[in-house]
């Protein structure tokens, strides 16, 4: 039935309510007259009361075609049409009592207090069949044999009908009844609950919903049999949402969330806002509001670049710095489809708000300091921010060459055309794994920095195997900025073990003793503007992470709040397994962020000055060449060897495990 009546015009279904209405109305005028007059014979609807009960729907239902009710649909009626019904049927009795009391008198009376009487039936009979109607067709209700109707924890629905999920509301503020709204709108999941802070509204019903305390929370789900809950607490402060997860953590229930109120631009909270838990709530560490002199001292009114800006760093980088109004931004990627989704992104924001910004999308790679040497002088680019890196420890440790070539070399290509360029700020993105790494990643990048630091104490350098005589003038100021992991980049752990939690598991982890630094993406690309706008000239900047965080309890987090629980022996029937499988090579157990305990504070709480070592400019271009000559041998240990001396700390895997190193040995060996 309830599929034929969606199924019909919406014509036929209006025309259908309009008789159910007048039906209803003359119900409602009969209840009202058998209240007052308790006898049943005395009333005449086709005798002496047949006027009064004409003009009852003539007078009732106009005000329900002006107020809009008939355009109301039935499965979305919500609190706001209830309103309009009180409101149209309230206006209509005031009208059928003045009309009641204008009659000349008949025979029989009528009773002044029927069209009172009439009020309350036709409200409770007009209110009460639509919201009726609207839980039959969300499928909320649907009447139950006689042997189970009534009795409490049966479900009220028929052997199989699909029942929706049920959900649980945390918040019972603005946000969370516009989302209950939503959800009773859509046909997804079913509101049951909401969960507040607020001890006032405890025990209320908010929009038909009961109201349960935070501490009342395993309760409530047995009550309701909630398998979801939705955090619709946009105003909470970072912290507030972490608690609020820890509070959940124990029990089975999937935790999505709405985005702060920043992203519900439109000031209306769909069911497609809904997302999941951002793994930064769980860190609990608030962001620091960004010092705006710091942020736009390099960047307002002056042409930027940011290199590899179409990754996860580039690409945020490029998002917060046409905020501070540039004249010019260039990105500067290898990658076509990278550098074509960061440009139309840009663009449109750029468009959307009016903003006068020469946006430039340039293909190129930093290995070929010519094309970087032409970039930066057609456009007379002022600051440089060199984001552009191969990051992934397993991959350039089987791939030492190209590591060595794009993070080292071409940092120093890049670095060379700014100098030749005149280029006012050079800011590189380093990495924690620069720090005594055990990695080529990690040594290759800590080289990187070392040739910035050359360069700056240079006041006119020769250039490492550049096409330019003589000493190039050194305007260059050259900042490094150090962090560790962000949370959500290409590559993180949050996305694979999201992933590998849809597929069913297990979740892998290298090991239960692993921890690392994580910082969010939008964070930590302020801060990187910021420590640039500090710089003085070769140096270290240091961004203050918190505390590191293990793996495995992330893990196990994300598994809770996917509503799912963690298989081990200790709990067999659990459903997702975490499976260790070994450090891989060049991982490290533990990452620092200081080569030494020389750290200075800055003027910005969350960001240190490093006062490291550092090797001459001729020490480094020799190094450099034993490096490429090595690589040109084939002579892969011998690299190793090099990076130890230029490298302090350098403690590379005992398995050296180059692609084609072992390709080559592996046809060596072969009898």
């Amino acid at each position: 039935m309830r599929n034929s009546l969606l199924g019909l015009p919406r014509p036929y279904k209006r025309a259908l309510q309009v008789v159910a209405d007048v039906v209803l109305v003359w119900v409602a005028l009969w209840l009202a007259f058998y209240l007052r007059l308790e006898d049943v014979r005395a009333i005449e609807p086709f005798g002496g009361h047949l006027r009064v009960f004409l003009l009852a729907p003539v007078l009732t239902l106009p005000f329900f075609v002006v107020l809009g009710l008939y355009r109301a649909v039935l499965r979305y009626v919500g609190r706001h049409a209830l309103i309009t019904i009180g409101k149209a049927v309230t206006l209509a009795a005031l009208v059928f009592w003045l009309v009641v009391l204008a009659l000349p008198v008949q025979q029989p009376p009528v009773p002044r207090s029927v069209p009172l009487i009439y009020w309350a039936t036709a409200m409770l009979l007009l209110g009460g069949l639509r919201l009726v109607m609207r839980n039959v067709f969300l499928g909320e209700w649907t009447p139950l044999p006689p042997a189970v109707r009534g009795v409490r924890g049966v479900p009220h629905r028929v052997e199989g009908a699909q029942e929706r999920p049920r959900v649980v509301v945390y918040g019972a503020g603005s946000a969370g009844n516009q989302l209950v709204s939503a959800l009773r709108a859509g046909r997804e999941l079913r509101p049951m609950a909401f969960v507040d802070d607020d001890a006032s509204l405890w025990g209320t019903v908010v929009d038909g919903l009961p109201v349960y305390a935070p501490e009342d929370m395993g309760r409530m789900l047995a009550e309701t049999g909630a398998t979801q809950v939705l955090l619709a607490v946009p105003s909470a402060s970072r912290q507030r949402r972490r608690e609020i997860l820890d509070l959940l953590d124990p029990y089975p229930v999937h935790v999505r969330t709405l985005p702060g109120f920043k992203s519900l631009v439109d000031g209306k909270v769909k069911v497609q806002d809904l997302q999941e838990v951002d793994i930064a709530d769980l860190l609990g560490r608030e962001p620091v509001e960004p010092d705006e002199a710091l942020f736009e001292r390099c960047i307002l009114d002056q042409v930027v670049m940011v290199t590899g800006a179409g990754g996860s760093i580039g690409s945020e980088l490029c998002r917060q710095i046409v905020t501070c109004r540039p004249r010019g931004l260039v990105l500067f990627e290898h990658s076509e489809y990278a550098l074509y989704s960061i440009h139309t992104e840009l663009e449109r924001y750029i468009k959307e708000r009016g903003l006068v910004i020469e946006l430039v999308g340039m293909l190129g790679s930093v290995r070929n300091g010519g094309r970087m040497f032409d970039a930066l002088t057609a456009w007379k680019v002022d600051t440089v921010y060199h984001a552009a890196a191969y990051k992934h420890v397993p991959i350039v440790e089987h791939n030492i060459a190209q590591g060595f070539f794009n993070n080292t070399m071409g940092t120093l290509h890049a670095a060379q055309a700014a100098l030749r360029a005149g280029v006012r700020n050079f800011v590189l993105i380093s990495t924690d794994k620069a720090v005594r790494p055990t990695n080529v990643m990690g040594a290759t990048k800590r080289l990187a920095e070392l040739v910035l630091q050359g360069l700056s104490v240079e006041p006119a350098p020769v250039l490492f195997r550049e096409d330019v005589e003589g000493a190039v003038p050194n305007r260059t100021r050259f900042t490094m900025v150090r962090f560790g992991n962000v949370l959500g980049s290409s590559g993180s752990v949050i996305p694979l073990f999201r992933e590998q939690i849809r597929r069913g598991g297990p979740i892998t982890v290298t090991d239960p003793r692993i921890t690392r630094y994580f910082m969010t993406i939008p964070e930590a690309a302020q801060l990187v503007i910021q420590a640039g706008s500090m710089g003085e000239g070769g140096d270290v900047f240091v961004l203050d992470m918190g505390q590191p965080v293990k793996i495995v309890d992330l893990a196990e987090r994300i598994v809770h709040l996917s509503g799912l629980s963690v298989k081990s022996k200790s709990h067999p029937q659990g459903d997702i397994e975490i499976v260790f499988t070994g450090l891989r090579p060049g991982e490290k157990l533990y990452e620092e962020l200081l080569i030494g305990d020389n750290v200075l504070p800055t003027a910005h709480s969350m960001i240190m000055r490093a006062n490291e070592e550092r090797l001459s400019w001729r020490q480094l271009t020799l190094g450099l060449d034993a490096i490429i000559q090595a690589i040109k041998n084939g002579d892969y240990p011998a690299v190793r060897e090099v990076l130890k001396l230029l490298v302090s700390g350098y403690e590379p895997d005992e398995r050296l495990v180059d692609f084609i190193y072992l390709k080559r040995n592996q046809e060596e060996d072969r009898p």
